[in-house]
């Protein structure tokens, strides 16, 4: 079989879906699957909606196009605020999009209007992680702003936390988040059908949660896809966390001294690598490397050491010297080394449909 490869399980994910769902329904939180980390694949987002979820939100129109075009039905959320320059395509493409300028909403009003459309927005408020969202004195301008337009729907507020910095979503934060939009309510005479408190950050809050207050709505990714939830990266109980699973081919191994010898500048990649002699070590080369993935989120599941990689080889420390010419290794993978292995063209993506175990290459 081709290598490196990504080997998919659709049905741990959609096992991770309908758990995640039931989970949200049984609090009244409706889920959005964020797919953004698997390119909006189709056969993943077909996966989701065979789970019960009905609606899927990505930062990427394109992908958003990709998943129209091959037949998934569903609610499709663009979750990075748009561009301007790009509103013909937003309302073209998204059903509702996460906002934090007034003035790209007017430009999705007008384009919608244009089309005779109704298109939905989620205006995001900043809660401390420092990324999207307008300041909270200002929320309430931008509230009346939204409202006077035609052409789109507030449709409500949310916020995202856990991103840039770190900020945890806690049950403070989504009271928070629950008096601002009662208050916006209260002061604008409306009733917001959505109030979106995050990410797979919320995990624990929303499953140790008696009432979740006003919040309704929650955009989850990594959880569904890899487990775990994302403050402290632990595994959820009762979730797959091997969904994926990276394969590469062995196309070195001799043994050779752990240490550089000669005069030492920079790596390919800028760095000047701190080594510790270990003495000769056998050491094996797989056709695997910074191009195809990140190597510091990925983890073998054999004895084998990571020491190093260029763009494409991967440098192992073969410690049981079980490795040969075209041996193959598998690694499991975070979110961040997903998300670069589903992006590049050079790892081929490999399907295991739910309740079968032979595998479909893409």
């Amino acid at each position: 079989m081709t290598s490196p490869r990504l080997e998919v399980d659709l049905g741990a994910i959609q096992n991770n879906a309908r758990r995640i769902a039931a989970l949200g329904q049984s609090k009244g939180v409706h889920i959005t699957a964020v797919t953004k980390g698997v390119c909006g694949e189709p056969r993943i987002a077909a996966a989701l909606i065979a789970a019960g979820i009905r609606s899927l939100g990505d930062s990427r129109l394109d992908n958003i196009r990709r998943m129209r075009r091959a037949g998934i039905e569903a609610e499709f959320m663009l979750i990075r605020p748009p561009r301007a320059s790009m509103a013909d395509r937003v309302v073209a493409l998204a059903d509702v999009s996460l906002n934090s300028e007034v003035s790209v909403v007017r430009r999705l009003s007008e384009e919608a209007a244009r089309r005779g459309r109704t298109h939905d927005v989620i205006l995001m408020v900043e809660m401390g992680d420092l990324r999207e969202g307008i300041m909270p004195d200002r929320l309430s301008d931008a509230v009346e702003a939204i409202l006077a337009l035609g052409g789109v729907r507030l449709r409500g507020i949310g916020t995202n936390l856990a991103c840039l910095h770190g900020v945890i979503p806690t049950a403070a934060k989504m009271r928070e988040l629950s008096r601002l939009a009662e208050a916006m309510e209260q002061r604008h005479h409306v009733r917001f059908a959505c109030v979106s408190g995050g990410n797979s950050a919320n995990y624990e809050w929303l499953a140790e949660s008696e009432s979740t207050g006003r919040v309704n709505h929650l955009r989850i990714g990594e959880a569904l896809l890899l487990g775990r939830e994302t403050v402290h990266r632990k595994p959820i109980r009762g979730l797959a966390t091997d969904a994926f699973r990276l394969v590469g081919e062995v196309i070195e191994t001799k043994t050779k001294p752990s240490c550089p010898f000669g005069e030492i500048g920079q790596s390919a990649f800028g760095e000047a690598p701190a080594v510790v002699d270990q003495g000769p070590m056998r050491r094996a080369i797989v056709a695997l490397g910074e191009q195809d993935v990140d190597p510091s989120g990925i983890h073998p599941h054999s004895a084998v050491n990571i020491l190093g990689a260029s763009s494409d080889q991967l440098v192992l420390h073969d410690t049981r010297a079980a490795l040969s010419i075209g041996s193959e290794v598998a690694f499991s993978l975070d979110y961040r080394a997903l998300l670069r292995a589903m992006t590049s063209p050079y790892v081929e993506k490999v399907f295991v449909p739910a309740g079968r175990e032979q595998s479909l290459a893409a």
